[in-house]
């Protein structure tokens, strides 16, 4: 099932999960899967693969997995800042072959280390070859304080519509802490004429280093709010879990009450974090 017809149907509550790393036992993302798909998400996305040396092999596979084996709608993550056309074709003909409908094309971080394949500069060369030539259901990300490197607002704004435009069913967001942000961010998706659905990305933070990552890679802000609440609790790991828990949960009661077509759980593989957020949401999700 594409998951843009999810969002004909209902408010959407997904997940996001990343595959084991290379050393890691492969078995251990199926116990994930165990405790995430038997809270009913509508749908879990997997982004790819840690080092991308295999094609998104364990993406796919994964990714077919969920679908078939667990009964639950999947997405695949594909950045494609270092694959060339041979490439991309390998991995969108092995996940039309595994049964996979849908796709969240990136762009992928740029570094010193990574090949850059050539044929795809931004996420819309991507959405743009996949629209041409396959039926994909095609997802995007979207950044409501704009993509750490650009921070300029309306040239953001520009890009992504392109990206809509280019055969984009609906966006994903950048996680952020403040929801002043994403309404912000809504108002100007509503003046270029962006209308697919947006799902708002919602990471629970459960530990400093965690929020430092984040800051880093994301550039996202931190509102006083959420620095009081870390700055009070960093020492005592439990208590920063159930305040990080405890925090994600408000800011989804309110973008819920303020009609959010869907919430999406960075859950970082961590599924009491993921059930103690859906025990507390799932009822105003589907009110």
């Amino acid at each position: 099932m594409k998951t843009a017809d999810i969002f004909k149907e209902k408010r959407v509550l997904s997940f996001e999960i990343f595959p084991p790393k290379p050393t890691m036992d492969e078995s251990v993302i199926y116990k994930t899967l165990d405790g995430l798909t038997g809270l009913k998400p509508d749908f879990i996305s997997v982004t790819y693969d840690a080092g991308g040396k295999n094609n998104g092999a364990k993406t796919i596979q994964i990714a077919s997995d969920i679908k078939k084996k667990y009964g639950v709608e999947s997405i695949a993550h594909m950045p494609c800042i270092s694959m060339n056309e041979e490439q991309a074709v390998m991995i969108l003909d092995s996940l039309k072959e595994n049964g996979v409908e849908n796709i969240l094309a990136l762009r992928g971080d740029i570094s010193e280390n990574k090949v850059h394949g050539g044929r795809f500069n931004y996420a819309s060369d991507l959405i743009e070859f996949i629209h041409s030539r396959y039926d994909f259901n095609i997802i995007a990300a979207c950044y409501p304080e704009g993509h750490i490197e650009n921070k300029n607002l309306v040239t953001d704004i520009r890009n992504l519509k392109k990206k809509v435009d280019s055969g984009v069913s609906h966006l994903i967001s950048q996680l952020f802490f403040d929801n002043g942000h994403f309404y912000s961010f809504l108002e100007r998706a509503d003046i270029v004429g962006i209308n697919v659905p947006i799902e708002a990305g919602i990471m629970p933070i459960t530990n400093k280093v965690q929020i430092e990552k984040m800051v880093s890679m994301c550039g996202v802000e931190l509102p006083k709010k959420f620095m009081r609440m870390i700055n009070r609790y960093e020492h005592n790991k439990e208590a920063l879990r159930d305040a990080g828990i405890a925090y994600a949960i408000d800011q989804i009661v309110d973008l819920v009450t303020n009609g959010v077509d869907g919430i999406h759980l960075y859950t970082m593989n961590n599924t009491y974090v993921a059930r103690k957020i859906y025990e507390a949401v799932n009822n105003i999700i589907n009110s």
